[in-house]
Formats: structure tokens, sequence, C-alpha cells
């Protein structure tokens, strides 16, 4: 239930009324923006909302219940309020959004309508659009353990228990030839084998991504040259020599933890979890069901 403040409710209910939005963004990185559709900046509850920042929301449609709705907001990115490079580096993912109802003639009368986070960002030339969800979307999401075959830690975390700043796992490098947003050349890290990468993740150190990381698709040697491709294309595309430190990728199957990082003893999955074929066979006397290991 929702108290109004009695100077609010008296406004709403006069004959004419002044309103309009306001957007309060806290990213998870602690930094506040804040941002109105109303043509002034306006001023309440300690937060500076700026106007004429092409903040732009879609209907929302409030529902009964548990379920959890969502709309949209967009705008234009602009380095007064939010920058390409930001959304790119993940900045505003999860970030906290506070939508407010206020009289912009007097902003002291407010209300918080919702209160929603960010989702799916998507950006282009120089626009963004970004999913709002209801905070009730958290009870979709899977908690706990995940009953697998392949390891559910993240390479290099605490459950992992590797050190992925060990120079066996990582390695510092700089850009040489750029094919396009989405594959480099690598100088710098000829000594690992080809595949080394794949499923790392590289963050750039300097030029126009710099602090902005991005997940490898794959890590090849082709005529010499080390080739970088990524799942997706950079926002800006990388300059030669732009520096990078690139960790290696982990597939998450027991083979791989075992071989490549001799961390066995931590994987995190369920290696010996028979697979659908295997769960659904018949004892036919020519197979093997002795409840032995599946792996050594």
């Amino acid at each position: 239930m929702k108290v109004i403040d009695p100077d609010l409710k008296a406004h709403l209910d006069s004959d004419a009324t002044t309103l309009c939005h306001a957007w309060r963004v806290t990213r998870r990185d602690g930094v506040v923006l804040g941002f109105t559709d109303h043509d002034h900046d306006l001023e309440f509850d300690a937060t500076s909302f700026l106007a004429a920042s092409g903040f732009e929301a879609s209907d929302w449609e409030s529902v009964g219940g548990l379920s959890a709705p969502s709309g949209d907001v967009a705008g234009a990115l602009s380095s007064e309020a939010i920058s390409e490079t930001d959304v790119a580096a993940g900045k505003y993912d999860g970030a906290k959004v506070e939508l407010f109802l206020v009289n912009w003639a007097i902003p002291a009368q407010h209300m918080r309508l919702k209160v929603l986070e960010i989702g799916e960002v998507t950006r282009s030339e120089g626009f963004f659009k970004a999913e709002m969800r209801n905070v009730a979307h958290k009870l979709d999401e899977s908690r706990g353990r995940i009953y697998s075959r392949r390891c559910d830690a993240t390479f290099g975390d605490a459950r992992c228990g590797k050190n992925a700043d060990n120079p066996d796992f990582t390695a510092d490098g700089a850009v040489g030839a750029i094919a396009d947003t989405t594959r480099i050349s690598a100088d710098g890290i000829s000594a690992f084998p080809a595949g080394f990468f794949r499923y790392g993740v590289i963050r750039f150190t300097s030029g126009p991504n710099a602090g902005v990381a991005a997940d490898i698709e794959s890590h090849s040697k082709v005529g010499g040259k080390v080739i970088v491709v990524f799942w997706l294309p950079l926002a800006v595309a990388p300059e030669p020599g732009d520096t990078f430190t690139i960790t290696a990728g982990c597939d998450k199957s027991f083979s791989t933890c075992k071989a490549k990082f001799n961390n066995q003893r931590n994987f995190r999955g369920f290696p010996h979890m028979p697979g659908a074929d295997f769960a659904y066979t018949y004892a036919d006397g020519e197979t093997e069901h002795d409840g032995g290991v599946l792996y050594e």
C-alpha cells in the first residue's frame, strides 16, 4: 500500500496538475544518475534529475499476484548522461531504477511508483533501449546448485579455487590488426597453444575500450598470426596497439578441468551423472551396468 503525501494528494485532486515522471538509476558500482521527462532539471530527494536526457518510457501494465511484467525505457547515448562505453562495459546491467511521479512546480511533492531493475540493454547508432523488470522476476531465477555434468563455477572464483591471475593462465598482449568489431589479431600471446583462451575473457587496458571486457568465442593461429574472435561485437572498434589482459577459458567439462588446470578435486559438476541415452537403456546382456565409475 502506497502512502501519498497529503500535499501531493491535494494537487492530484485539483482541476489542473503539473506532473511529470523521473527516474533514479543506481548502478551496482554505486554511481547514481537522475533523469526526467520534464523540460527542466529537477532537484529532490538529494538527487539531481536531468531534463533533455532523451529518456522515454513505454506503457507499463500493472497486474496482480506474483507475475513479473516488464517495460522499456529508451534514450540517447550522450557523454553528459549515459555513455556508449559504459553501456558496452555492462555498468548498467542489474542497476536499480526508481520511478517517481513528481509535481514539477514543487518537486518536494513526489511519490515513488515502482522499483525496477535493468535487464537486457541493446544499443545502436547512439541510441539505447533498456528492459525494465519488476523485482518479482527474481522468483523465476534458478537458485542454488545445478545438477549437471558440467561445472557451475566460474574459472578463478572461490569455488573454482584456481588463481586466474597466475601467469600460466593469463597474459598481457596488444592488438595487432583489426578485422572488425568481433575479430582481432593479437600480439604477445603466441606462446600459448591455439584454443587455450577459447571461452575465456579479454579485458582491454588502454584505448577506446579501456575497462571493457569481452567473452571469447575462439582462439586460433592462422598463418603465423594469433586470431581472437569475440562472442558479441564491441561497441567501439579497438585500435592497433591497444593493450589487453587475456584469461584462459574453460568449457566446464571434467576432462578439461583435469588435463588443462589439474583442478579435478575442485570440479563443481557431476561427471558421473549418466546421460539420457544411458539412463533410458535396458540390460541387454552386452553392456555393463555394474555401478562402476564412468570417469577415472
